[in-house]
């Protein structure tokens, strides 16, 4: 084989820039189509004086927000009665007026007020309520929640991450765990999928066995071992570090299955789990954070283990639960009854929905838009039929960009998207709280490229981004509790 030199690379690339260079020359600026396909080059004009990536100015709305306020808020101070007055804790210095608004019906404002009665009372009567946040990869691995959880903890009470998957693949900040290879996760949103649908609220669960009918359960009798072992986040927040509280919830056990807990290695105790088939939950107390729990499994056939909660005793409780390559379209596909159950066992009182960018890319026509906001809806309703005291908040897709003609633009249908879904919310009652024009709006995306607040793929926040996002978040459902207290003061 004959040895290439340098020069003969050299004389190559010229030769492909000579053949190219007429195509570029006579490319008109809308491209051929040939055979139905478009086919696009660079124009002359294109070539020789590329187009410079437009940006949104951010600068203003970046340095008004102050992330280092998760780091300085206190402890809620003594929380006591005053002749019979429920004493709420204080939000600290914000107003009533943010950077953004939650958007709210008259409906909807009396549903998030209704939630604020019982935040602001949940430490004080020892009561113990639920948040769970709901969405796409946004959110993934505790982000956007971590913050807001410690935000609301530090304000209103509450310990810990609350609810976590039964088996995690997603990097998460919020607690660490690790479980035996035999046992297999199933979703609602994407890969295996449980027969009877029964994934209760994370919308995962996990076995260590194929789900059987009756017959094939009773002719199974080998018993299997596996195992899942939990301790807290090494770089969570505060709050979420700690936690006394431990409940494993679990459905679809038949046959005889004994979990041994273990503590920092010691037996802890050993149970026999219910046999009926229902949804039922293991409950520990411990005077202080546990350290690392491990739950060895022995049975012939799997219960399904829905979701492990860790929690303080009281406070406000608040999950992450990131769906990777979701849409939100997901309740249907999940057992009601099961989901039912454990809202209310969670004291489930706000369910936060952060949805939308899946779907953004996919978007054919106006028509394709209105369609996914229909679906939305549906999904709302049916939160609402299955918790109808709890109060829900959409968040909306972020500003997301597609490489056109050499530069970061918006998705097209976007802003349409977002006016869409913000109709369909505040239909229902919900409140809805616009993340894509709080960060700027239509191409704001590169602006937060450039200043390392999202990533090389114009869609996913870096972990600073997502600590604006979620304080300004933070900040509009502040001023909407400032704005109720006042309220509640002006009518004594």
């Amino acid at each position: 084989m004959k040895k290439l030199e340098p020069f003969h690379i050299v004389f190559f690339i010229l030769a492909v820039l000579l053949l190219l260079l007429p195509i570029v020359v006579f490319t008109p600026a809308t491209g051929w189509n040939i055979g139905g396909f478009k086919l696009q080059f660079l124009t002359y004009e294109e070539l020789f004086n590329p187009v410079k990536q437009e940006k949104i100015d951010i600068s203003s709305l970046v340095s008004k927000v102050d992330t280092t306020a998760i780091s300085s808020v206190k402890e809620p101070t003594e929380l006591s009665k005053k002749a019979g007055e429920v004493v709420a804790p204080s939000i600290g210095t914000y107003s009533t007026e943010s950077a953004t608004e939650i958007y709210l019906s008259e409906s909807g404002r009396k549903n998030l007020h209704q939630f604020f009665t019982k935040m602001a009372s949940a430490s004080v009567e020892k009561n113990k309520i639920h948040i769970l946040h709901y969405g796409d990869s946004q959110i993934e691995g505790d982000r956007m929640t971590g913050y807001i959880r410690q935000r609301i903890q530090s304000q209103f009470g509450g310990k810990g991450p609350g609810m976590i998957p039964a088996t995690n693949v997603y990097n998460t900040f919020a607690f660490t765990q690790t479980y035996s290879a035999n046992f297999k996760r199933y979703t609602c949103f994407g890969g295996s999928k449980l027969r009877n649908k029964k994934y209760g609220v994370m919308g995962s669960a996990a076995r260590f066995t194929p789900e059987m009918d009756s017959a094939a359960m009773q002719n199974e009798l080998s018993q299997k071992e596996a195992w899942i072992e939990i301790s807290p986040g090494k770089s969570s927040y505060a709050n979420a570090k700690e936690y006394n509280s431990v409940k494993m919830f679990y459905t679809s056990c038949y046959k005889t299955c004994y979990v041994d807990t273990y503590q920092n290695g010691t037996l802890l105790q050993r149970d026999s789990l219910i046999q009926d088939g229902k949804s039922h939950a293991l409950d520990f107390h411990f005077s202080k954070t546990p350290g690392t729990l491990k739950f060895v499994f022995t049975a012939a056939v799997s219960p399904t283990i829905t979701g492990f909660a860790l929690e303080g005793d009281y406070g406000v409780q608040v999950s992450n639960i990131g769906m990777r390559g979701s849409s939100g379209t997901i309740f249907g596909a999940m057992d009601q009854g099961v989901l039912a159950k454990m809202y209310s066992e969670l004291n489930t009182e706000l369910v936060i929905m952060q949805f939308g960018g899946n779907s953004v890319p996919y978007f054919k026509d106006s028509s394709s838009v209105r369609n996914y906001a229909s679906n939305f809806k549906g999904q709302l309703q049916t939160l609402r039929r299955l918790r109808p005291s709890a109060a829900i908040l959409v968040i909306g897709p972020s500003d997301m960009s597609k490489l056109s003609n050499g530069q970061f633009v918006s998705y097209p249908l976007l802003p349409y998207c977002v006016e869409q879904m913000k109709k369909v919310t505040l239909e229902t009652g919900s409140g809805y709280w616009d993340l894509f024009g709080a960060m700027g709006g239509l191409n704001s995306m590169p602006s937060w490229v450039e200043r390392g607040l999202a990533g090389r793929d114009y869609i996913h926040f870096s972990n600073k981004g997502t600590s604006i996002a979620a304080e300004l978040f933070f900040e509009a459902f502040a001023a909407q509790y400032v704005q109720w207290q006042e309220g509640i003061k002006t009518q004594k």
